[in-house]
């Protein structure tokens, strides 16, 4: 390509061009050095896409599952090893990418792909500095992990025998990453580095419960089970069933008991009581990074405290206006009590609180159109969270769609006593629309941009515009009663509380009471919940720290907006703005914001 350029540029200078066609385009040149200086950056360009381009393949040829999810099927049997080398191998790889990223000018590139660089060298950037840390070490979560791999065949779509088939091979594989597991972690326990004891107790159920469960309802079965018959013949697939139970029964049960026994008798007997991050070698440096990570911001763990302690003031006062609306007679604990207690804020089974989240996801979507203008393609559906899990884990998630296969919103249905429905309007804007569904479907559907922009996760986006598009539910009117505002005020104050128990617990040396009680004292949450809520915070630390400060600045730069536009300020158009782009750190969403407020106070 060089040599090329060489040609190029000596045919300019020697023939005096007085015009060139680049990019489909005729540029009139009244000087030779223009011509080179354009040439120079369409080769500029050209080499940033095309490395982009190669860049994004590697990423798929070193991520197996990851490319299977989004419908690229090049290494569809395979899995990764989950071991240290392997560990150290993406991370020298991320490293070579970003080594070749930055021996590219960003000054010669298009307005567009320096956006595109910027991005692209954020995302290898913020990777590349969580592997200064041993994170391998830090693996068991109760929220997912080695116990819940079943949970990546759920999620895969199976459009051919050969789909099936090579789910099959890919757990072939598996026993031995259950094994690597088990060595990892008996190095981090000789080098202090372990996950605190209830930590490991949440894993421990987790795989007892798949352990103890009859062959026929092992959840590494269902995918096999749910196999659609036209694409086998009977005999076909009752071969393949038995094949996939042979393989629980002799080698990935057996592996599991393996890790259970090792968790059991020596890692929770011998690991850390406590359960700060802090605690563990360089653990204080690593929270310090992980606030950066998850916040794209250079906010300090002392300033996030400070600024969920002035949120939480903030909302209690809202609280206590709509209990005095309500005439309540008491005070601020016993109408939370009254919340927590009363049977008419639950249901009884879990059928009709699922019903409950359908309904409630087709209420809204026809009142989108007030606030947005556009809308994703992609459709979305609401189903339970397994039940293996759903004891562990919190009210709901999302995951996104992927070719073939809608985006979800599950919902926890373990213990619908626990499930207030004053929860459903606003967990429902969050987990789907306008919330997670709306922002990572755009994103994921967006044209002319490089494929990592699509996929590209950036917490404190993602997650701050679910939780500003629980705010959202006031301007279509889903919040139909006082307490359906009180549960989405209830929501608010669960993440400015989760400032201040994440920054508390990891930095400040807080106890899991501390935590408790703060949330007890605050919000409306079930018991349940508040204590699956602190175990979430205590086996991954930072992540909370997203979702209220992603929150704050899109509600600040909407306010901007409103306030410089007047008149010319729609809602739409903000909202448009915001995600017509992707997933974008919090700078870069302030910088854009600022310049289309300029452009449209010109037009």
């Amino acid at each position: 390509m060089k040599n090329n350029i060489l040609l190029i540029l000596s045919f300019a200078i020697t023939s005096c061009v007085t015009s060139e066609k680049l990019d489909d385009k005729v540029i009139t040149i009244t000087d030779e050095s223009n011509v080179i200086q354009k040439i120079i950056e369409v080769n500029e360009n050209d080499e940033f896409l095309e490395f982009l381009d190669q860049d994004w393949n590697k990423n798929l040829n070193e991520n197996p599952l990851f490319a299977s999810y989004i419908g690229d099927k090049r290494l569809n049997d395979k899995i990764n090893p989950n071991t240290i080398e392997q560990y150290l191998v993406e991370r020298r790889s991320k490293i070579a990418s970003l080594n070749q990223l930055q021996k590219i000018d960003i000054s010669k590139l298009s307005k567009e792909n320096k956006l595109n660089y910027k991005l692209k060298e954020f995302g290898l950037s913020s990777s590349i500095g969580l592997t200064n840390f041993p994170t391998y070490y830090l693996r068991l979560n109760q929220r997912g992990g080695i116990q819940s791999f079943y949970e990546t065949g759920n999620r895969l779509v199976y459009s051919s025998k050969q789909d099936y088939l090579d789910w099959f091979s890919r757990l072939s594989q598996f026993p031995k990453n259950i094994y690597t597991a088990l060595e990892i972690n008996k190095e981090g326990l000789t080098k202090g580095i372990t996950q605190p004891k209830i930590i490991t107790e949440g894993v421990i159920k987790q795989i007892d419960a798949i352990l103890n469960v009859d062959i026929d309802k092992n959840p590494y079965l269902k995918v096999f089970i749910d196999a659609d018959e036209s694409l086998f013949t009977l005999n076909e697939k009752r071969q393949l069933i038995d094949k996939v139970k042979d393989l629980i029964i002799n080698e990935i049960n057996p592996a599991y008991k393996a890790l259970n026994n090792f968790l059991k008798n020596e890692y929770i007997v011998n690991s850390r009581k406590t359960i700060g991050i802090s605690n563990v070698p360089n653990g204080k440096e690593y929270y310090e990074y992980l606030a950066k990570y998850y916040t794209t911001t250079n906010l300090t763990p002392n300033e996030i405290h400070g600024i969920g302690l002035i949120e939480i003031k903030r909302i209690r006062s809202e609280m206590e206006d709509i209990i005095k609306q309500l005439n309540w007679d008491g005070d601020f604990n016993s109408f939370l009590n009254y919340l927590r207690t009363s049977p008419r804020f639950y249901y009884d089974n879990s059928e009709d609180l699922l019903n409950a989240y359908l309904i409630m996801s087709k209420t809204i979507d026809p009142l989108l159109t007030k606030i947005f203008k556009v809308f994703p393609r992609a459709p979305y559906g609401v189903i339970p969270i397994p039940d293996e899990s759903a004891p562990f884990t919190t009210t709901a998630y999302y995951n996104s769609p992927s070719p073939g296969r809608p985006g979800y919103f599950y919902a926890n249905l373990y213990k619908p006593e626990s499930r207030p429905k004053y929860e459903i309007p606003v967990l429902t804007v969050h987990e789907a629309v306008p919330g997670h569904h709306f922002q990572i479907s755009i994103a994921q559907e967006l044209e002319n941009v490089p494929m990592f922009r699509k996929y590209q996760g950036i917490t404190a986006f993602i997650e701050g515009w679910g939780l500003y598009s629980e705010e959202l539910g006031e301007y279509i009117g889903i919040y139909e009663d006082p307490y359906d505002k009180f549960g989405q005020l209830t929501y608010d104050m669960w993440r400015a509380i989760r400032l201040v128990v994440d920054t508390g617990i990891h930095y400040m040396d807080w106890s899991r009471e501390d935590a408790i009680n703060l949330f007890i004292e605050n919000s409306a949450k079930s018991i349940l919940d508040i204590n699956n809520e602190v175990d979430r915070y205590i086996g991954w630390p930072g992540q909370a720290l997203a979702y209220k400060i992603g929150q704050l600045k899109i509600l600040e730069l909407r306010k901007r907006a409103e306030d410089k536009l007047g008149e010319k300020y729609d809602i739409k158009d903000f909202h448009h703005e915001v995600l017509k782009r992707g997933s974008l750190p919090l700078d870069i969403l302030e910088n854009y914001i600022d310049e289309w407020i300029d452009e449209t106070m010109n037009s």
